[in-house]
């Protein structure tokens, strides 16, 4: 216990470096999430991986809330939960706190009978969520940052507007209704990233300046053949946020063969690909934060 403290306030004061991310950490903690197996929203096993989660984050430096709300979908009202663990600032003196905000959803699509598993896609981005709690929690900061796990980003039919992304459109709201969607300087949206053949082609909706400053932070890390200067267009999570006028970008591998089949299994997935986005995810919100 004397030396755990003693190591947190090492890095609190800047003698010792932070922990950086792994990739068999997230690896592992998508491998957790995954072993529940099929997901969907108000499924039995979805509700395993919300405790799972919270479990995770109570060893975690970091305010945990969640945000129940029962979404109207074509299989009748669901019962659906986002978890959003926040790791606070430091106020500066006469302004608010800035936010950065990291996303990505839990769920898998509604498949009966079925045994999709959604290793990359769910899977990856819950797995990359909790591996940037455990970096995060001995980490000092001068913005609020929001780690959100989404639940019913998955439409249960076919996608629509009204037939997907729930999780996200209700966190949107909430933000926009008590102050903190003006407060962000971006949101990052994370999904479908643990392909061995890893390949993050530039989301179009995505809001520009982020989208240069990723690249660029790619580039500078020597990644920059993971992030090609391809462009793709997507509606996923961070479309909710754009329409409210939040900067946000989505980092997405949907060059992904195994894609809404039962093959999207952990074999597809490698250590090396989450830890490469979570390495330029962590410099790209420390980036944010100087500015």
């Amino acid at each position: 216990m004397f030396r755990s403290l003693l190591v947190l306030i090492a890095v609190a004061a800047g003698l010792m470096p932070a922990a950086q991310i792994s990739g068999t950490s997230a690896f592992e903690f998508t491998k957790h999430a995954v072993d529940f197996g099929p997901r969907p929203s108000g499924s039995a096993a979805n509700l395993a991986l919300q405790k799972y989660i919270l479990a995770q984050l109570k060893s975690c430096r970091c305010e945990v809330t969640e945000d129940a709300f029962t979404a109207t979908t074509p299989r009748g009202a669901v019962a659906m939960n986002n978890i959003i663990a926040k790791f606070p600032g430091k106020a500066r003196a006469g302004t608010p706190t800035a936010a950065i905000a990291i996303t990505g959803h839990f769920d898998t699509k509604y498949y009966p009978g079925r045994k999709f598993v959604g290793a990359s896609d769910g899977g990856s981005s819950t797995g990359m969520l909790l591996e940037l709690a455990r970096v995060l929690t001995g980490e000092p900061r001068t913005d609020d940052i929001y780690l959100v796990f989404f639940d019913g980003e998955e439409a249960v039919g076919d996608w629509t507007e009204t037939d997907s992304v729930y999780g996200s459109r209700h966190i949107a709201d909430r933000w926009r209704r008590d102050g903190t969607l003006v407060r962000l300087k971006g949101l990052i949206n994370l999904d479908m990233i643990g392909d061995k053949n890893l390949n993050i082609r530039q989301e179009t909706n995505s809001t520009p300046f982020l989208r240069k400053l990723f690249w660029t932070t790619a580039t500078e890390l020597g990644y920059q053949a993971y992030f090609p200067n391809e462009a793709i267009a997507t509606e996923d999570d961070h479309i909710p946020f754009l329409k409210m006028g939040a900067p946000a970008i989505d980092i997405i591998d949907f060059d992904y063969p195994p894609w809404h089949t039962d093959n999207d299994t952990m074999d597809k997935l490698s250590a090396k690909s989450l830890e490469i986005i979570g390495t330029v995810t962590l410099e790209v919100v420390h980036r944010l934060e100087r500015q």
